[in-house]
């Protein structure tokens, strides 16, 4: 059974026993109140014809009941007093019966201390009376005063109310179970479209979203659903990222180790073969040290990566400027010997920092520096303190990096000039280690180049300012 369908029946179900309790009270509180009314009213016409035969009675010079029944012919044939029936005498004769009805009125009400029995009576038709008895002490006899009053109605009246209100209650239930519907089928249709979207979303259609149509308890759990949606397109475009670059990484690793793996093969298979002189062998061992050792540094980059993703580092006071200078200091005379100046300007203060991760980060980012010219330049180096820790630039007079290839860098195995690289003993690894010990320290490291005016790396390091 759908949800909509559920509001309805018990909107319905609600509806239908308040109008029905609502509606049944007031019948009957309608039809009480008239009743006590007709009682009341019967009550005083029957204490008023008593009277006046007490008075009659009283009156009489003669003591016998020809006065007391004469006097009540009188009364009825004036206006009957709004009976339906009455009987005078006692329980073996009567003075004066009228019983158009045909009730039974020889039979005693029981009656205590002389007061008044009531009772309703049902007559052969079906028609309802109230028929009231009392005593009556006259010419030293105990008669009774028996008297009938026609309530039928407001029997009449109540069977007729009854009438009308179940036809305005089939009426009602009809025209309510279609504004239940209606309403159900308005409080219920955001769900119809939060489940279309969820289905769409299940289908692979990730990008859309169920339509927010109200600020409700109903439009809090569509607008969650879409960030829900939001959130899981996004961790399934960084999964999908994540696998793509695994895929790429192990392409370029596979083609790293194809070409020196190949070359070494192949020479150590030509001195194998005692096919070579000694010059062309002196050759061969040099090209297989030189792959072995680039294999080597490959391998130890990479391990590098995998332990700086493993294991926690612990930062230490240190002072970026003592790291920077001293890594200036140690460096400058042999990129002297290439054309190249190097040149550091550091600012005094202590921050959280791991000094070896940072001298690391210094060495390939100069390295990188190094490589980008070619006939020598300038390598400027700058520290300066921060509120979180200490940002540390970069700046060289080199070849630069197109905008395109910026956001790329940071890719293990990736090389803006491969041939370059290569040639110069680079495996695109540098930068990805870089970047590694960077998110180490909490930071960021940004690159700012123009082609042939040079490149500026800012890094942000941000373990903790002492």
């Amino acid at each position: 059974m759908k949800f909509r369908l559920k509001i309805t029946i018990f909107m319905l179900w609600l509806l239908a026993i308040a109008f029905g309790i609502g509606g049944s009270l007031l019948i009957t509180l309608g039809f009480t109140g008239n009743f006590q009314h007709e009682m009341q009213s019967a009550l005083n016409s029957y204490r008023m014809v008593l009277n006046t035969l007490h008075v009659v009675y009283e009156a009489g010079p003669v003591p016998d009941h020809s006065n007391l029944s004469n006097a009540l012919i009188q009364m009825y044939n004036q206006d009957g007093g709004g009976w339906s029936a009455i009987r005078l005498g006692d329980n073996e004769s009567v003075l004066y019966e009228d019983n158009p009805i045909g009730a039974d009125l020889n039979t005693p009400l029981e009656t205590e201390n002389g007061v008044a029995e009531v009772s309703v009576i049902k007559d052969a038709d079906g028609r309802r009376h109230i028929r009231i008895s009392a005593g009556l002490t006259a010419a030293n006899d105990e008669l009774r005063l028996d008297q009938c009053y026609d309530i039928s109605g407001i029997y009449a009246q109540r069977s007729e109310q009854i009438l009308i209100y179940r036809r305005v209650f089939l009426v009602v239930v009809i025209i309510s179970a279609i504004l239940c519907w209606v309403l159900a089928y308005w409080l219920t249709k955001p769900l119809s479209s939060l489940s279309k979207a969820s289905k769409r979303f299940a289908s692979g259609e990730l990008s859309y979203r169920a339509e927010v149509r109200s600020n409700d308890e109903v439009g809090m759990l569509t607008r969650d659903f879409n960030a829900m949606a939001e959130k899981l397109q996004q961790n399934i475009a960084t999964i999908q990222e994540s696998a793509a670059q695994q895929e790429i990484f192990m392409g370029n690793f596979a083609h790293e180790m194809k070409n020196p793996m190949t070359s070494i093969i192949g020479y150590a298979e030509l001195i194998r073969a005692q096919m070579l002189d000694e010059k062309e062998q002196m050759d061969a061992a040099n090209y297989i040290f030189s792959e072995g050792k680039r294999l080597e540094s490959l391998s130890l980059k990479l391990l590098n990566m995998l332990d700086l993703k493993k294991n926690e580092i612990k930062l230490q006071p240190a002072k970026p400027a003592q790291v920077v200078g001293s890594m200036v200091q140690h460096l400058e005379r042999v990129y002297l010997e290439q054309g190249i100046v190097l040149r550091c300007r550091c600012e005094d203060g202590w921050c959280m920092l791991e000094p070896d991760l940072v001298r690391s980060l210094l060495v390939n980012l100069i390295d990188n520096a190094r490589k980008a010219m070619d006939k020598g330049g300038n390598i400027y180096l700058m520290s300066q303190m921060t509120d979180e820790g200490c940002r540390i630039k970069i700046l060289d007079t080199g070849r630069g990096i197109p905008d395109e290839e910026i956001e790329k860098i940071t890719q293990a195995f990736y090389r803006v000039d491969k041939s370059r690289s290569r040639a110069q003993g680079g495996v695109g690894l540098g930068l990805a280690l870089c970047n590694e010990i960077v998110q180490l320290h909490h930071g960021s490291m940004k690159f700012e180049s123009r082609i042939g005016n040079g490149t500026c790396v800012t890094v942000e390091l941000k373990g903790g300012r002492i």
